[in-house]
């Protein structure tokens, strides 16, 4: 989280976004969160989630954008966390943030079950949850936002795209890689059925598994609009992440996911060969948000730490994100 956004906000804000929703003290705890405020509260039988997030990362009007992009997602029978009106019927709230600037707060219904690896991952629910990818990508194509400015970003606008503000400046290699990454992305076709508005961040710590084996996702906040090959590139990106035997990952999941993507979706194969071109610049991005966010040379989260370990040689040198012929997978899709 931007140290700038982390240091504004405070329990008043806290107490008016819960009276807002009309939380009560004792129903309310907190989740913790990368970019956002996440809280977990009751409400009658249902359990929510309370997001408060930044104006200045994300607008009004684009948070507006992604919750009227999910309700529609889930009207159509995605299997996605709604969102929820407040106590005012509004489905964002504006609070104040003392500085000029204001905090937006929304709800969702929590999504029910365990995370996939507890769960456990296995050939159906990899299928499962390529059939849910599918399915979302296949509807969005019919998706139009009902006002023109809360259309969400696209995938390489400033506020998606902010490499070198996050960056030392030091780092004129990386730099000069991610436009290297971003000069071939911008020749591609953005076809109806190649690209429209994307999850862009899909992975397992964004979705639940309930006890029949059902996923439901959520976090839409890096909702955008990019290609649908992209989407599928960042499911695999953190499928593999700290993997040591990232390629045995890629063939024992990327062919039951293609096969429950194409059940609802159909794609072009020619798109799976720039897989290696998504996964390089998810991996660009995320080293420069973890600029952002970390001291990196006081890293405590194993993860992260693990994720940054030769992150810079590799991406200076253009080291593949993962050595792999995604080409040979068109019979799945």
């Amino acid at each position: 989280m931007d140290k700038r956004i982390k240091a504004r906000f405070n329990q008043a804000i806290l107490r008016e976004a819960m009276q807002r929703f009309g939380i009560g003290e004792e129903s309310v705890h907190e989740l913790g969160g990368f970019e956002s405020f996440i809280y977990e509260f009751s409400c009658g039988s249902e359990s929510h989630i309370l997001r408060i997030g930044h104006g200045s990362r994300r607008s009004e009007n684009l948070v507006h954008g992604e919750v009227d992009w999910i309700n529609y997602l889930a009207r159509e029978g995605v299997s996605v966390a709604r969102a929820a009106e407040s106590a005012r019927g509004k489905l964002v709230e504006s609070l104040d943030d003392g500085h000029g600037g204001q905090f937006l707060a929304t709800a969702f219904v929590k999504a029910q079950g365990e995370p996939p690896w507890q769960a456990g991952w296995s050939p159906e629910l990899y299928r499962t949850y390529g059939r849910l990818i599918g399915r979302m990508h296949r509807l969005t194509k019919d998706y139009l936002p009902p006002c023109l400015a809360w259309k969400r970003p696209e995938w390489d606008d400033a506020e998606i795209q902010d490499i070198e503000a996050n960056l030392p400046s030091d780092q004129a290699l990386v730099i000069d890689r991610y436009w290297e990454v971003r000069s071939h992305l911008g020749s591609l076709v953005k076809g109806r059925d190649d690209y429209g508005l994307i999850h862009f961040d899909a992975h397992g710590s964004n979705m639940l598994v309930d006890s029949e084996g059902r996923i439901t996702l959520f976090d839409f906040d890096d909702c955008s609009y990019g290609w649908f090959a992209y989407d599928i590139a960042i499911v695999l990106f953190y499928m593999i992440t700290n993997r040591p035997d990232a390629t045995s990952v890629c063939d024992e999941f990327m062919p039951r996911f293609l096969e429950g993507y194409r059940v609802e979706n159909r794609l072009d194969s020619a798109w799976l060969r720039e897989i290696p071109w998504f996964l390089k610049l998810r991996e660009i991005d995320l080293y420069a948000v973890i600029h952002r966010s970390f001291d990196v040379d006081r890293l405590t989260d194993s993860w992260v730490s693990r994720f940054m370990q030769g992150r810079r040689g590799r991406i200076e040198q253009a080291v593949p994100y993962v050595e792999y012929d995604f080409p040979t997978l068109a019979a799945y899709l």
